[in-house]
């Protein structure tokens, strides 16, 4: 189970930050913005080894994602746009935050375009499944927020503890782990639409 389908869950916890930035004349426009550009300095602080900017940036990179859908919601704005508009910001932020790190020399070129595939994958057949109308899947093993927080702490770690393990450093691993299980987590997206289309029939 992923922390994507922990959403309602934590909503008690986002929804009055979420309410005091309305308050404040914040738009969900302005929230994925800012997570884009997050998501730029982060993989441009990756790409230049300079992680500590790398990890806050890729923290700021969650909030505002964690946020602008709240946000649309309490403000009563929002829309298949803003939908589109969001969905198309997270994966150039995957795209950013991950091709940092691999572009960045902590791990081969070759394992982070898998890694890249397979985060790519897993957000597709997430919203794909929408489009066919069974449903948004969070499921699976590692989803966009699961991956989000890892780079977060091994970001952390990586600063304390910089030297290669082996092969590769902290970061590095971490990629290797994502090029496994962000492949699995596509497969298994794309096991249980099928399930659901079989059911249907």
């Amino acid at each position: 189970m992923t922390l994507d389908a922990f959403r309602n869950k934590i909503s008690p916890i986002i929804d009055p930050l979420a309410i005091r930035l309305y308050k404040f004349g914040f738009r969900p426009n302005q929230l994925s913005g800012g997570s884009l550009v997050s998501a730029v300095i982060a993989g441009l602080s990756f790409y230049l080894n300079f992680l500590p900017l790398a990890v806050i940036a890729t923290a700021s990179n969650a909030l505002f994602d964690g946020l602008d859908g709240p946000l649309a919601r309490i403000s009563d704005s929002a829309s298949r746009r803003g939908d589109l508009v969001d969905h198309v910001i997270d994966r150039y932020s995957d795209i950013f935050i991950i091709g940092g790190i691999f572009f960045g020399g902590f791990v081969s070129w070759q394992i982070g375009i898998i890694a890249l595939v397979g985060i790519l994958m897993t957000s597709y057949l997430g919203t794909q499944a929408q489009a066919l109308g069974i449903g948004r899947n969070y499921g699976g093993i590692l989803g966009r927020a699961d991956r989000l927080v890892i780079i977060f702490i091994v970001g952390v770690l990586n600063i304390i503890y910089p030297a290669k393990i082996v092969w590769f450093p902290l970061l590095g691993w971490m990629m290797v782990v994502f090029a496994v299980i962000s492949n699995l987590t596509a497969l298994q997206r794309f096991h249980a639409a099928l399930h659901e289309l079989n059911n249907e029939t």
